[in-house]
């Protein structure tokens, strides 16, 4: 399964789209804010002790997928730029930004609410704005995408637990599937399963730390907030357990006779949320970076930001989960399954009942795993 090609949140502003469903990641982004703070005021602080102010800041946002949580760190970032310019008595520098995603993104949504974000930017900073020009970036993390040593400052949010592809070795001899009646890891799957899931995470995030390494600038920053878990166990409770969910609620369909068991066999989703050792191992033998900063934070599985919508306000704690999940996942299973429109709505109106009832039952969270960097 080739994810560049198939993962893309659900576009538009519709019921079912990540614009009016992302307030999760939303709260993610607003929970990592002073790592992120402090990261950005150090790059500032940096040019301070060589007594020479930065004329122009490259800002690199990966994964930024779309809606209103798109521009929302740059908004930040820029704001945190220009004030700590004006306490040093800095001109305020150029800024640019690049908003980096895979082929399908929908950057043109972001790009329509440009017009709109510059205006925000003025009005925050009573006109007191540099120049701030920003690009869209298409292509793959897991490679280059910038010219060597363009980089101040990366950031990444909520995107570095999807892999660059299933990973291999998850059919046994005679193409038996090793992880029959799950999508993920989970507490029945063997040994192998949790091998390739691994092997494939640490193929990914060298490649992803080696191709930033040569695109950041020597003192630059980056910011990494990610999907993870606390146990070094990736079948221990809590961890992922979305996926045994959706999983089930799959079933039920195929007991309906509405998808076939073998399309079930075949689906593994490209994900895997690491535990910090596993992070730390990949960013220590590639060698080019410092940790300066390395948190986990507990995530409610519905979640909401500050200033929430009141819609999602008002729906039940399954509502919310399931409206969350398909925003990110439903194009993928629509690619895979080859169904959408009424079986969709009744594969995740069964996910939303299963989630309630679990809900009901365990107190359960994710774990975000945020990192901050120096590039040595």
């Amino acid at each position: 399964m080739e994810v560049a090609q198939i993962l893309c949140m659900n576009k538009g502003a519709g019921e079912t789209s990540y614009t009016q469903n992302s307030s999760l990641q939303q709260k993610i982004i607003s929970d990592s804010m002073p790592i992120t703070e402090k990261a950005v005021e150090a790059i500032i602080s940096t040019d301070a002790a060589s007594a020479s102010p930065p004329q122009s800041i490259a800002i690199a946002d990966l994964g930024c997928s779309s809606g209103r949580n798109a521009l929302l760190l740059i908004f930040d970032t820029i704001n945190l730029v220009y004030a700590k310019c004006k306490r040093l008595g800095y001109p305020l520098p150029e800024v640019s930004v690049f908003l980096n995603d895979l082929f399908n993104n929908d950057f043109n949504s972001i790009f329509g609410s440009l017009p709109d974000f510059h205006r925000r930017l003025k009005d925050t900073n009573g006109d007191e704005v540099g120049r701030c020009f920003i690009s869209g970036v298409p292509g793959s993390f897991y490679g280059r995408l910038f010219p060597k040593h363009s980089l101040n400052f990366v950031h990444s949010t909520s995107s570095l637990h999807w892999l660059s592809k299933v990973p291999e070795g998850l059919e046994g001899e005679d193409k038996i599937r090793m992880n029959k009646g799950q999508v993920y890891i989970s507490r029945t799957s063997p040994p192998s399963v949790l091998l390739a899931y691994a092997a494939q995470f640490r193929n990914d995030f060298s490649r992803f730390i080696s191709s930033r390494s040569e695109e950041m600038v020597s003192g630059g920053r980056m910011v990494l907030s990610f999907m993870g878990r606390k146990s070094m166990d990736p079948t221990a409770a809590g961890t992922a357990h979305q996926w045994e969910l959706l999983a089930e609620a799959l079933t039920t369909l195929v007991s309906q006779g509405l998808v076939d068991a073998e399309k079930i066999e075949s689906f593994n989703a490209p994900f895997y949320a690491p535990c910090m050792e596993e992070v730390r191992m990949e960013i220590e033998k590639e060698g080019s970076f410092d940790i300066d900063q390395f948190e986990e934070f507990d995530v409610e599985w519905d979640g909401l930001a500050e200033g929430a919508n009141s819609g999602l306000k008002s729906l039940s704690r399954g509502q919310r989960v399931a409206k969350t999940i398909r925003a990110v996942v439903e194009t993928m299973l629509e690619s895979h399954f080859g169904f959408g429109g009424e079986i969709m709505d009744e594969l995740f109106e069964g996910y939303e009942a299963i989630v309630e009832d679990y809900l009901l039952q365990n107190t359960v969270t994710n774990t975000n795993l945020v990192i901050s960097f120096v590039k040595k």
